[in-house]
This record gives C-alpha cells, sequence and structure tokens, in this order.
C-alpha cells in the first residue's frame, strides 16, 4: 500500500497544493509552523476521518474559508483509488470512495492503514489511560470492522446511559429504563474486552523482540491489558454500581474505563521506569504497530513520522531508520543533518516554507 498523490485545497494554511510521493522515503523539511504537520495531518484525516490532534473540522479549514478539500490517491494491491473528504465550517464532513459518496464515515477505515508517530507518542507510557485506550481503538479500528461497529455501538449506548443518569436525577421514574441501556452495554462492551484482549496478546508477540534489541537484550518488556471489569463480571459490577452511577451521573465501569500497562522485567515503566525507558518502550510500541498491521492486511502501512527523530538518540535514531527501509515513509524535520550523518536513503525532497512545497532532488543516498 503506498500513497501515490495528495491534492489540498484551504487547508490549514494550504490554499492550494499538490503532491506526488515516492514508494520509499519521502522527506518534509522546514522551519517550524510552516505547514509540515499539517500534511501528514491531510493523510490521516483520508484513513480515519479525524485529526491525529483532536481538531475540529472547522480547524483544519483555512482562515476565512466555508469549507476544506483533501483528495488521496493511493495504490493498493496493485490497484489505485481516490479518496475524497469535503470539510465544511458548519456542516457534517462529506466523504467520497472513487467518487462513490459514503454515508458513514467507518466505511473509510481500513481503506488506508497509516501508523502515526509524533513526539507526543513518546509520552503515551506516562500519560493518562485515555491516550492509551485512543491507542488500542484506533489502530483495531483501521483493523477490524466488527470492532469498528461495536465499539461504536459501546460508546452510543454509553453516552446515552449517562444522559439518562443525568435525567434520573430529577425524574425517578427514568430509573426503570436502565436495564434495558445495561443489558446493550453488556453486550457491546463484552465484545470490545475480547477484542482488546486478542489485540494484546498479539501485540506482546512482536513487540518483546524489539524492545530486547532496543534495549542491548538487557530488558523484557510486556503489556497488560488492564480492563475496569472482568468480562464475565461486567454485568454484575453495573448492577452494584448503579446507586453510584446515578449520584455521579456517570457510568463508572466498563471499557471505557480500561488501561494498558507496561513493565520492564515486570517493573511497571508508567511509575517507576526512567524517562529512557519509557520512550524505549514508546518507540517499541510504534515498531511492532507497524508489524502487526503488516500481520493482519498482509501488506505495508504508510508511515507518517512528524519530527519524531530530534526526540531520539542516535542508536534509537538508527534503529529506526533501519526498521523503515521497506516502507513507504513521509517524515518531517528542520534539517537534514540526522539523515546526512547516518547516511541515510532519501528518496524524494519537499522543503516547506509557509504553506508552499518544494520538489528538492535527492541529496542523500547510500553508497
Amino acid at each position: 500500500m503506498i500513497i501515490k498523490s495528495l491534492e489540498l485545497l484551504d487547508y490549514r494554511n494550504y490554499e492550494s497544493l499538490q503532491m506526488n510521493f515516492d514508494k520509499g522515503i519521502n522527506i518534509l523539511y522546514g522551519e517550524n509552523a510552516q505547514g509540515k504537520t499539517n500534511i501528514l495531518e491531510s493523510i490521516y484525516v483520508c484513513a480515519t476521518t479525524k485529526s491525529h490532534r483532536g481538531s475540529k473540522d472547522k480547524e483544519m479549514i483555512r482562515f476565512d474559508k466555508e469549507d476544506s478539500h483533501i483528495r488521496l490517491y493511493i495504490e493498493k494491491n496493485e490497484i489505485e483509488h481516490r479518496i475524497d473528504i469535503h470539510l465544511k465550517r458548519n456542516k457534517t464532513k462529506g466523504a467520497a470512495i472513487d467518487c462513490i459518496p459514503i454515508k458513514k464515515s467507518s466505511e473509510l477505515m481500513g481503506m488506508v492503514n497509516v501508523v502515526f508517530f509524533s513526539p507526543e507518542d513518546l509520552a503515551i507510557i506516562k500519560n493518562g489511560p485515555a491516550e492509551r485506550r485512543r491507542f488500542m481503538d484506533m489502530e483495531l479500528c483501521q483493523l477490524n470492522k466488527v470492532y469498528l461497529h461495536d465499539i461504536s455501538n459501546y460508546n452510543k449506548v454509553v453516552n446515552q446511559r449517562n444522559n439518562l443518569l443525568k435525567q434520573a436525577y430529577y425524574q425517578e421514574s427514568l430509573k426503570e429504563t436502565l436495564d434495558v441501556w445495561d443489558e446493550q452495554l453488556v453486550r457491546y462492551g463484552m465484545k470490545v474486552i475480547r477484542e482488546r484482549e486478542k489485540f494484546i496478546e498479539t501485540l506482546n508477540e512482536l513487540i518483546c523482540p524489539i524492545h530486547r534489541k532496543l534495549s542491548g537484550n538487557r530488558e523484557n518488556l510486556r503489556i497488560r491489558y488492564e480492563p475496569s471489569v472482568d468480562e464475565l463480571g461486567f454485568e454484575e459490577e453495573l448492577f452494584l454500581r448503579r446507586e453510584n452511577d446515578l449520584k455521579l451521573k456517570t457510568t463508572t465501569v466498563g471499557p471505557h474505563r480500561d488501561d494498558m500497562g507496561f513493565y520492564i522485567n515486570d517493573i511497571n515503566v508508567r511509575k517507576f521506569g526512567s524517562q529512557g525507558q519509557q520512550r524505549t518502550a514508546a518507540l517499541s510500541l510504534k515498531l511492532a504497530e507497524i508489524d502487526l498491521v503488516k500481520l493482519l492486511i498482509k501488506d505495508t502501512p504508510i508511515l507518517l513520522l512528524d519530527d519524531v527523530l530530534s526526540e531520539l538518540d542516535s542508536f534509537r535514531q538508527n534503529y529506526l531508520l533501519e526498521s523503515i527501509r521497506q516502507i513507504q515513509t513521509v517524515i518531517t524535520c528542520t534539517g537534514l543533518d540526522e539523515f546526512i550523518q547516518n547516511r541515510f536513503n532519501i528518496d524524494k525532497i519537499f522543503k516547506v516554507k509557509d504553506g508552499i512545497v518544494e520538489n528538492q532532488q535527492r541529496e542523500v543516498k547510500d553508497e
């Protein structure tokens, strides 16, 4: 799977842009705040319908414009496809695959498989559980249509149940309808828990050897799925916490409260690991994510690296760069020094300045 080209119209700081990508390593370099990350974001939107930054649609539209267009051409299984995203300031976005409009954004998931790696991801270990849940959900939704259906329905039920809990505070008779929502919450929640368990189990098989190499064979890294409730005890726990949920006006148990823990030699990395160990574990996680996508879709994902190299030491830089040689990659950076020093192959170079992208000649090649 590769990106062939990208077109932007009134997107962020781009009035108009057309780019053709190489199937290998593509570098976007330039000073900060020039629009490099915006290009990666637009690709991510075509893969997931969402911004990796959590931005709203209207925030991605060029200032003083009412709408924005993203068009991505990809090649998948030797067949070319076109993806169109139409962002609107005051309406729901539109999307089309091969010029055919889709009714639900979920239809786009899995069409383009991307792995996004930014400096913020290096903090995924020590940040709150919401980010780790988001990691599980975004990866599973790209790879598993059934999971996408189940988590979407589960989240809808949680929201509806929470609204009911708020209303029941003022209207006690509504409490009787909680049983209906609890039944659906358990039904979808159990499916989500089972898929997350399998996901973590498969991820562990991939991340262990990667982390051992990164740590010089000194450390064993394991990920533990930490659900807020056991699959078999979900229904009972939900019932036991009902009065507490009514007081707090929110659902306090279920997969929306899950977490995943990282353990090096059985020691919790988030609580007791050094910053270096946390960063190495995060890098191992991203590299394992790439291998997971390869394993499940029998193809390579597209890798988006947003100014990550400057955050890593030379050993981890080299390991990462060596790991991505066979994957189409789009990398943002402020300069080319890291690649020159490492004598790393670059297939295409773009200079980005104030929303203008200039295609440059290849300057760095392996001997």
